[in-house]
């Protein structure tokens, strides 16, 4: 694809769910490629996530992957394997499993939780770049005013 400069009326005319597709495909890719240099998938991130009391948990407690699949089912890519990403973090040492098969987050992967965290604003910086905060947040007015008018009720 090139790069192309659109004048106002081609610009307007361009299907939306186009450009929001190839939006979610690059920045999905570019946020995993930045996580993986580091050292992590976002799927690990996830789940620690979603399994630490002082993120995503609601009350801290262990959850089977069908639970934390169920958890993340707004976000989660057909590709992402949590059965597999969390023998990963089993082997780190990040998250145990009790013998009803629910994951917990252990004390070293809240510390990696918390260190992984650090490198978000750094991703969103690189994605943001060039784009002022106003414009940033009327894009986004725009495309849940799109939603609403297809008849669902952004989140």
């Amino acid at each position: 694809m090139t790069d192309r400069q659109f004048t106002y009326a081609e610009l307007a005319a361009q299907p939306a769910a186009y450009w929001t597709g190839l939006a979610y495909e690059a920045l999905i890719g570019f946020t995993r490629d930045r996580q993986a240099e580091l050292g992590f998938t976002q799927p690990q991130f996830w789940l620690l996530r979603n399994l630490s009391g002082n993120d995503l948990s609601p009350d801290g407690e262990g959850m089977t992957v069908p639970g934390l699949q169920h958890a993340m089912r707004g976000y989660i890519r057909p590709e992402d394997d949590l059965t597999a990403e969390s023998e990963v973090l089993v082997e780190r040492g990040w998250l145990t499993r009790d013998g009803d098969g629910r994951l917990w987050i252990t004390e070293a992967g809240e510390e990696a939780r918390v260190g992984l965290k650090r490198h978000a604003p750094a991703i969103r910086e690189r994605i943001h770049r060039g784009i002022d905060d106003a414009d940033y947040v009327t894009a986004l007015r725009v495309l849940q005013q799109m939603i609403r008018n297809t008849g669902d009720a952004p989140d």
